[in-house]
């Protein structure tokens, strides 16, 4: 028995198509569905997560074993209404992305970055030297120059003033000055501070404000630039989402955290929770945002989205958790020692997802993709016992 249980173990590890991982305590498999207990009822005695290896129905399997295996664990959840199909994009999240332009006119020096570049929060992009720039220091070195010479006077005042020599009126005069030229020298440092902080020379360095990938690079070495034109665009590639165009009449019925399943061209997959519905007052439509929940497309990429709308109320699975066991739907239930299968009574089939009309309880664990390895393991196991 031992050596038939080290060859199982063998045989599932690599036949993840068609079986599963095996784990220390080996699986048991049993013989057959049809004595099991009605759709939706348990058996008399039978106590939820304590199935033993040999059971009927049942795939002894661990929770660690079922995810290296690739079996995904999901959540009973209801459901319902209408399906609906639109199309969509990978878009940057808000935030994500920003074009970065030359804060004053001048002539490019240097460009430190190149297109694909990852930089960081405060990195160089470019030096640009501009006459506007040298202007702006000046105003502020004057303005720092009149300054401390409007405090020194306001000092002296204050001191003659102490001695009585001087009048009340020449304090205050001198005070008056000297606060008015402390504030021309904060605007005249706002302003530097706003451009870039250039140098005596107009040179200055325009530096990334967001840390990620530079998209497009519009500044080149001699080139003159306009202030505010485009120097470069810096992008988080990593801070995506899904954007859909639906009809407006639609858009009442998509609920805030219904689940929409988006597919890329190639066909793959990518799960979504829908953050946000907005109108599109440009086409009279609607905009749908949404959180992808598992693999994200590079930005750019066109979606085709999938998602159920109106408020609805039946129990709701991913449809790969149905499987046909003897002729009959089930749907593996997750115990604490594995997996027990379930016959199940299906409804409408929509975006991905299968309503249950019975058989099923709300919140109930349950294997959702990757449920087709179990039946495999089950029916192996029946074949085995038959020999």
């Amino acid at each position: 028995m031992n050596d038939e249980i080290r060859d199982r173990r063998k045989l599932l590890a690599i036949g993840a198509a068609a079986v599963l991982a095996a784990g220390a305590g080996g699986i048991f498999i049993g013989q057959s569905m049809s004595g099991g207990p009605p759709a939706g009822e348990h058996a008399e005695g039978e106590e939820h997560g304590e199935g033993e290896a040999g059971e009927e129905g049942f795939v002894a399997l661990t929770a660690e074993e079922a995810r290296a295996a690739g079996v995904e664990v999901t959540t009973v959840s209801r459901s319902g209404g209408g399906e609906l199909i639109v199309p969509g994009r990978v878009a940057f999240a808000p935030n994500a992305e920003t074009q970065v332009g030359a804060p004053l006119a001048g002539i490019v020096e240097a460009v430190h970055v190149a297109p694909g570049a990852q930089v960081g929060a405060g990195r160089a992009l470019a030096t640009l030297r501009s006459t506007e720039g040298a202007a702006l220091r000046a105003s502020a070195d004057a303005a720092r120059a009149e300054a401390e010479a409007a405090n020194a006077a306001y000092r002296r005042e204050v001191r003659l003033f102490e001695e009585r020599v001087t009048a009340r009126q020449d304090l205050e005069a001198a005070r008056a000055a000297n606060l008015k030229a402390a504030a021309n020298l904060r605007a005249a440092n706002a302003q530097i501070a706003a451009v870039g902080a250039p140098a005596a020379n107009g040179r200055l360095v325009v530096r990334a404000p967001i840390a990620g990938t530079v998209t497009t690079l519009a500044a080149a070495p001699g080139a003159f630039l306009a202030q505010g034109a485009p120097v470069a665009q810096v992008a988080n590639q990593g801070r995506v989402e899904l954007v859909f165009d639906a009809p407006a009449a639609a858009s009442q019925a998509i609920r805030i955290g219904a689940e929409i399943r988006a597919t890329t061209a190639d066909g793959r997959e990518v799960p979504a929770i829908v953050t946000a519905v907005l109108p599109n007052a440009a086409d009279a439509g609607a905009q749908v945002r949404a959180r992808a929940t598992g693999f994200v497309p590079p930005a750019g990429t066109p979606v085709s989205g999938r998602l159920l709308t109106g408020a609805g109320g039946q129990l709701a699975v991913p449809s790969d958790a149905v499987q046909t066991v003897e002729g009959r739907p089930v749907v593996f239930i997750a115990e604490g020692r594995g997996f027990r299968a379930r016959p199940v009574v299906p409804g409408r089939i929509a975006a991905g997802r299968t309503e249950i009309v019975r058989g099923l309880n709300d919140g109930e664990r349950i294997a959702g993709r990757g449920a087709f390895l179990l039946k495999a393991e089950l029916s192996r196991g029946e074949a085995e016992h038959e020999h």
